[in-house]
């Protein structure tokens, strides 16, 4: 009798891990189909349009919010979904550092690098000032601040678990800045006429506007090999912006937070634990101890984890909560991106 019961806690361990695990599959599976049928539309949409103008990051998110408005995931579904939201999300962040190079960095010029990392710092700002000026929260606001002035669903995905944000912020922040970003693939090439921009400067406006890369692609393709080659530059030069972002946003929530609970927060409180292995992964890229040979698969891994939590995300929105700040999401994403507009074509006119 002694013996059973000094026994079943060591048997008790194993069971309850093996028991968690299982009870995460029914909801992980259902994000992978989701986003399975994500990445079906898009290999869809490239085969007519050429260019994936909604990515299946996208699609993922917005097929799961459709689920989620006629079907309420039951209980034994809950556990898989809000492990792919924030798990599996935060795995995705620390492989991208992967597929960084800090050598790319040297070979730009200083007065590009300063000025897309000016253009980043105070379109952050502005985007920041005006959602809170039309009353969006805190953590809704920083989200749509990233989004807009880094590259998009990807800085909104990075960003959402350092500030901890729900999924209906994260939603709204990315259903409203990919409308308004295939809108941008679209108008963007109608400016070359209208302000005589010529190859070089429309590159460097679609690499500092457009939020996604194959976005960029989308957009600079139809103007020429050259705007192409510098858009893209340019736009991976802005997504590496996300990191320096990313590690201020941990200082500076975490000390948001200790000053509200008056206690002392460590080191890895301050600094996630996915954030110190992307910047471990980017240097050892830039160091080639990652091969280039590694980068392509690695990538392809993060890509397929980043549209399983967006299907996550969308399996866990209430889409009638979208509605009730709709109209103040999409007035703060739309200024915000005029405001870079505005700023990026002052910016090329200079670039000449």
């Amino acid at each position: 009798m002694s013996q059973n019961q000094v026994s079943s806690p060591a048997e008790s361990k194993p069971a309850t891990a093996a028991s968690r695990i299982a009870a995460l599959i029914p909801g992980i599976l259902l994000c992978i189909l989701v986003a399975g049928v994500s990445a079906l539309l898009e290999r869809a949409e490239l085969g007519v349009f050429e260019h994936p103008y909604v990515e299946a990051l996208v699609m993922a998110i917005l097929l799961g919010m459709a689920v989620r408005s006629f079907w309420k995931p039951a209980p034994r579904w809950q556990a898989g979904i809000a492990f792919s939201a924030k798990q599996l999300l935060e795995v995705a962040v620390m492989l991208l550092g992967a597929s960084i190079s800090f050598a790319a960095i040297a070979a730009s010029g200083i007065a590009l690098l300063a000025s897309i990392a000016a253009v980043v710092v105070v379109a952050l700002c502005v985007s920041f000032g005006l959602s809170r000026l039309l009353g969006l929260s805190k953590r809704l606001s920083i989200l749509i601040a990233c989004g807009n002035s880094i590259c998009g669903n990807s800085a909104i995905a990075a960003v959402a678990p350092i500030i901890g944000a729900n999924n209906d912020e994260i939603a709204s922040s990315i259903s409203f800045t990919a409308i308004l970003g295939v809108m941008m693939v679209l108008g963007l090439p109608l400016l070359i006429p209208l302000l005589q921009l010529s190859a070089t400067q429309y590159g460097i406006l679609a690499g500092l506007t457009v939020y996604a890369v194959p976005q960029v692609l989308a957009a600079t393709v139809p103007a020429g090999l050259i705007s192409t080659q510098i858009g893209t530059l340019v736009k991976l030069m802005r997504v590496l912006m996300l990191g320096p972002v990313v590690v201020g946003l941990s200082l500076v929530v975490s000390r948001w937070q200790s000053d509200a609970k008056k206690t002392s927060v460590g080191f890895f409180r301050l600094v996630p634990w996915f954030i110190l292995g992307f910047l471990a992964l980017a240097t050892l890229r830039s160091l080639e101890i990652v091969p280039a040979t590694v980068v392509g698969p690695v990538t392809k891994i993060t890509s397929f984890l980043t549209v399983v939590s967006m299907a996550a995300l969308g399996l866990g929105v209430d889409v009638r909560v979208l509605a009730n700040v709709g109209g103040r999401v999409t007035a703060a994403v739309t200024l915000s991106l005029m405001l870079l507009l505005g700023i990026s074509i002052a910016l090329v006119h200079w670039f000449k």
